[in-house]
């Protein structure tokens, strides 16, 4: 993929960029290292000092920065500006709270008593440049709940963005300049795919974080695992979104609605496996397939829409596939299953319409891989034990949904459905405060929260003798 913005909304390229040459990668790695040697020795209130900065920055700039990624990626303009508000948002929460976080801990008196010690405590040092491969779907988002705690934590950042949101990558660098940081803290790598293993092997880089598709996961963490050096990786999700008979039927409806199409339906944590109870399947369907068949598809920069492009046109033909596969082999598309008919310019964008498919069996590629647009899949279960079973029914495990107001089945659910988050009666969503990520093929390790900041530490004992 070259390295330019390309409006997915008409197909236009509007900016190109050349990536940069090996020697111009190695320049940086070690300015990196070098802002690492000193950031590493400031102290909480200085860190505190600089992100704060940061956040003020992005909430001025909130507006320009917002219609850049549309631009860049398609998303509607209202979630850009959002997305934005909650990267300053971030900023201010590890700002606040990421000394007390990574505080020294101190073992219980009888433990260190008995190693022999006159004083034990846990120290959370940084490593080091932190390399940060990151996706175009939530292009600031993705960025900053990595750059803020490993800032915050003492480490330095070398971004790799993905190459159709280079405008948002160059000015995330600019953020944190024109914050104060020193050069170097936080840099952007223009490169490609293929230059990513020579950054990952240079040993002046020690350590890597990956949000994006399970093949790129894969690739990273192999050549990581080579390197011997820490990985943390938020790959696929194909959420479960479950409701029981004792839902509140209309809050669950509409919620699936924003829990699908978000992002255009570009989203690793969007619902799109809605398994549902036959004794609300009817009513469920129904309802839900009319406001999904009830969306505004168009120009993403016009406030009134509510679905924009998808963000590549590799990313439509991948939908295409997956929907075509699964209503040939006896599906039932309830509405869309195509591409809108657009005016104008937005005729050549990469627009899907909204779609609901019911029918989805086993054999049918949907079942099992990840839908990254705007289409749900409906089944119907019979009870509890069916609603889990086909829930777990997925090599993804990142977020899950259920509606239910049962708390016996609210139990069974946080015990059995195997993901990294289980979100009642709400649609899953990040938070600083809260971990992030999952298990089996949706990766491993945690973004935000204490065990964020904490991924890329030093967790070191300091014994001192009697």
């Amino acid at each position: 993929m070259p390295i330019a913005t390309v409006n997915p909304a008409t197909g236009e390229t509007l900016k190109t960029f050349d990536a940069l040459t090996p020697e111009e990668v190695g320049r940086r790695i070690a300015a990196s290292a070098a802002a690492f040697r000193r950031h590493r020795t400031t102290d909480f209130a200085e860190r505190a000092r600089l992100l704060g900065r940061a956040a003020d920055l992005l909430d001025e700039d909130r507006d320009d920065i917002a219609r850049t990624m549309t631009l860049e990626m398609g998303k509607p303009l209202a979630a850009a500006r959002a997305e934005a508000a909650k990267c300053a948002k971030a900023m201010r929460w590890y700002a606040e709270h990421a000394e007390a976080l990574l505080a020294d801990e101190h073992p219980a008196p009888a433990a260190v008593e008995d190693s022999g010690a006159a004083a034990v405590r846990v120290r959370y040092r940084p490593l080091g440049p932190v390399l940060a491969v990151m996706p175009w779907n939530f292009p600031l988002w993705q960025v900053v709940r990595f750059a803020a705690p490993a800032l915050m934590a003492g480490n330095t950042g070398l971004l790799k963005h993905a190459s159709n949101v280079p405008q948002t990558a160059l000015y995330l660098e600019d953020l944190f300049l024109r914050a104060g940081y020193p050069e170097g803290c936080f840099q952007t790598l223009l490169i490609g795919s293929g230059a990513v293993e020579a950054v990952l092997r240079d040993p002046r880089v020690a350590a890597a974080t990956l949000t994006g598709s399970e093949p790129a996961g894969r690739a990273v963490a192999s050549v990581a695992g080579d390197e011997v050096k820490k990985t943390v990786l938020e790959l696929g999700g194909s959420d479960p979104y479950v409701v029981m008979p004792s839902a509140d039927l209309d809050r669950a409806v509409r919620t699936a609605v924003t829990a699908r199409v978000q992002n255009n339906g570009q989203s690793c944590i969007a619902a799109k496996r809605f398994i549902v109870h036959r004794d609300v399947y009817d009513a469920f369907t129904e309802r839900f397939t009319a406001l999904m068949d009830g969306l505004a598809v168009g120009d993403p920069l016009d406030e009134a829409t509510d679905v924009g492009p998808l963000a590549t046109a590799q990313g439509r033909a991948d939908v295409e596939e997956l929907v075509d596969d699964a209503v040939r082999l006896g599906a039932l598309a309830r509405c869309g299953g195509g591409r809108p008919a657009l005016p104008g310019p937005l005729a050549h964008g990469w627009f899907y319409e909204p779609t609901v498919l019911t029918d989805v069996t086993p054999e049918m590629r949907i079942h099992h891989e990840e839908a990254f647009g705007p289409v749900a899949t409906v089944y119907p279960v019979a009870s509890l034990d069916e609603a889990v079973g086909l829930a777990n029914d997925t090599p993804f495990g990142l977020s899950s949904n259920v509606w239910t107001r049962d708390e016996d089945e609210q139990r069974r659910f946080a015990r059995d459905l195997e993901a990294g988050g289980v979100f009642f009666n709400g649609m899953t969503a990040s938070h600083p405060a809260f971990p992030f990520g999952g298990v089996k093929r949706s990766g491993y390790g945690r973004e935000l929260s204490g065990h964020g900041i904490r991924e890329f530490c030093n967790v070191t004992t300091v014994w001192h003798a009697r």
